[in-house]
Parts: structure tokens; C-alpha cells; sequence
């Protein structure tokens, strides 16, 4: 009886051995596309987080969440002009993954980006990076839903913020961010056109009056948007045009008054790639939706190349 005994106890060690060996050889699992505030407060100064403070120096350097560092958007690596497009994904990914690493950002850490959560538009340097990070794929990435305003928007009876603040620089210890680029998600104008024949629909995120053809960027050489597109505008997305993202059953809604369908294959694009990610963001990571891709490139790409636009309103 007793080596009866042993031997089952013998048994079910090995499967809780296979068990704990099978669950560490799992890979890392994708962190929430959004966090809250409340979620920032309990996490802060954990072991494997850090939060990616997006504003401008000034800003970042008066009062931060404590241990954040800093990036600048625009000057950091995260874009590039290349063939008078601006606003690209970098070619070589080299001088981003130095400046990531040099964060204190490895390939196993959480990073939490944090904007200034000004409005709609704003928000876009949060999605955008996010979306970078997808690229390289890092997948261990979240946004704190409201930025900085929904941090600093809890007060005391004096209205001072009630949430800790960190004033200066973060030094970060170095680490190594390794890049493993998933090159499907940089579409070039062929893939745009070519997913467009196959079926996917395009979804213009710009403002009306420029999907109309009223106006254009700068940098575009012709007004108007890709033949067939529907027009989501990304301000749709957050809350009053905010820095917060409305909730899943609302953007559903939206989407439906909007014509674009929460399933299947869409392309979101914009001029630059700014705005398209905010789309892009919306309908991947909050709606689900593994079939949205997004154009980096967008309307000053396309016209670059010289492809078609559709143009409902002529105007100069």
C-alpha cells in the first residue's frame, strides 16, 4: 500500500514538474493596450515597468510620474523624412533601439506610455509609439488611458494633485532592446493596393474636409483620398475629442454609423501615419479586430508615387 501511495505521489509530482515547466516555456503574454490611473499608482517603481513619458522636456522635467523617463517624439528615432514623405518608420532600426535601450527598456520589460492626454490628436504620439513597439515586435506595451491629464486630474480640496510627482530626469540603467521586426506590418503602396483588390477595406482617419478633397497636408501632392476609402475621423475615438478613448460598445457604434465593420480586413491611413494609428489602435487592440493594418506612409506616400485619389469635392 505505502509504495502505492509513493508512486502516485511520484506521479502527480512529475505532472505538476511538466505542468510548471510547460507554463515557463509559454512566451510572454501581450500587456493590456490600456491602463488607468489606478493601475499606474500600483505600479509604480515595479520591477519590469516603465513608464514612456511622452510631452515635451519641459513639461516631463517640472513634475512626472515617479521613475518615468522621457522621449521625444519627434527627434528621438521614432520617425523619418525619407523621399520628401515625412514621418516614416525608420529604415534602419539601429538608432531607435539604442535610444529604447538607453531608457532602461529591454526586450522583457512593460513599458507604459504615458502622453500628455491633451485631445484626440495628442493621443496619436501615444498609439503611434505603440505601434512602433508592435513593429519591433515588442508586444509587452500599454497606453495610460487620459495621459498625464488624467494623472494630474486628481486633486485635493485645494485642487494640488494628489498623485506623486517626480521632478527632473530619470537616469535609467542601460539595457539591450533587441528589434525582431515584423516587416508585414510595413505596408508599402503596393500592399495598400493590393489588399484594397483582395477586398480590405480602406478607412481614411483624417478629418472630413480633407477626406472630401477641401484640403490637403502640405506635403501632399494631390487632394482627396484613396478610391473606395470610408471616413473615420479619429477625433470619433476619444471621449469629446479628449485624451481618453471612449468604451468598446460606443466605438462599436461609431464604427457602424461610420461604415466601417468591427471584423475583417481594413487599412487605416491618414497623411502621415499619425492619425491612421490611433485608428489602427482602436480597431486592433480595443475592438480586436487581428485583420486592421495600417498604412505608415498614408496619403503623402500614396501621392508621392503618383497613385489615384478620389476627390468628392474640387477645391483648390
Amino acid at each position: 500500500m505505502k509504495q502505492a501511495q509513493h508512486m502516485i505521489r511520484g506521479v502527480f509530482a512529475a505532472l505538476a514538474m511538466m505542468a510548471v515547466t510547460a507554463f515557463a516555456a509559454l512566451p510572454a503574454m501581450a500587456a493590456d493596450p490600456l491602463v488607468d490611473v489606478a493601475w499606474v499608482k500600483a505600479n509604480t517603481g515595479a520591477d519590469g515597468v516603465v513608464f514612456l513619458d511622452t510631452r515635451g522636456s519641459t513639461d516631463y522635467l517640472r513634475g512626472h510620474i515617479p521613475g518615468a523617463v522621457n522621449t521625444d517624439y519627434g527627434k528621438s528615432g521614432w520617425r523619418e523624412a525619407r523621399g520628401g514623405v515625412p514621418g516614416l518608420f525608420p529604415a534602419d532600426t539601429a538608432t531607435l533601439a539604442a535610444h529604447i535601450g538607453g531608457l532602461g527598456i529591454g526586450n522583457d520589460t512593460h513599458v507604459v506610455i504615458v502622453p500628455a492626454g491633451s485631445d484626440s490628436s495628442e493621443m496619436g504620439t501615444a498609439t503611434r509609439i505603440y505601434w512602433s513597439f508592435k513593429v519591433m515586435g515588442h508586444d509587452n506595451v500599454s497606453i495610460l488611458n487620459g495621459g498625464m491629464g488624467a494623472y494630474l486630474a486628481e486633486v485635493d480640496g485645494d485642487k494640488n494633485p494628489v498623485n506623486p510627482l517626480e521632478k527632473g530626469a530619470t537616469e535609467a540603467a542601460a539595457q539591450t532592446f533587441t528589434v525582431a521586426l515584423r516587416e508585414e506590418m510595413l505596408l508599402d503602396e503596393a500592399d495598400v493596393q493590393a489588399a484594397i483588390d483582395g477586398g480590405a477595406l480602406a478607412v481614411d482617419n483624417r478629418t472630413a474636409d480633407q477626406y472630401l478633397g477641401v484640403n490637403r497636408h502640405g506635403a501632399s501632392k494631390a487632394s482627396g483620398t484613396i478610391p473606395t476609402a470610408v471616413n473615420l475621423p479619429q477625433s470619433w475615438m476619444t471621449e469629446n475629442g479628449g485624451g481618453s478613448f471612449r468604451d468598446g460598445a460606443t466605438l462599436a457604434r461609431l464604427y457602424e454609423a461610420a461604415g466601417v465593420p468591427t471584423e475583417g480586413a481594413q487599412v487605416s491611413f491618414c497623411n502621415t501615419g499619425h492619425w491612421a494609428s490611433i485608428g489602427w489602435f482602436v480597431s486592433s487592440e480595443l475592438l480586436g479586430n487581428a485583420d486592421a493594418q495600417m498604412y505608415d506612409g498614408s496619403m503623402t506616400a500614396w501621392t508621392a508615387a503618383g497613385m489615384p485619389v478620389e476627390q468628392q469635392v474640387a477645391a483648390q
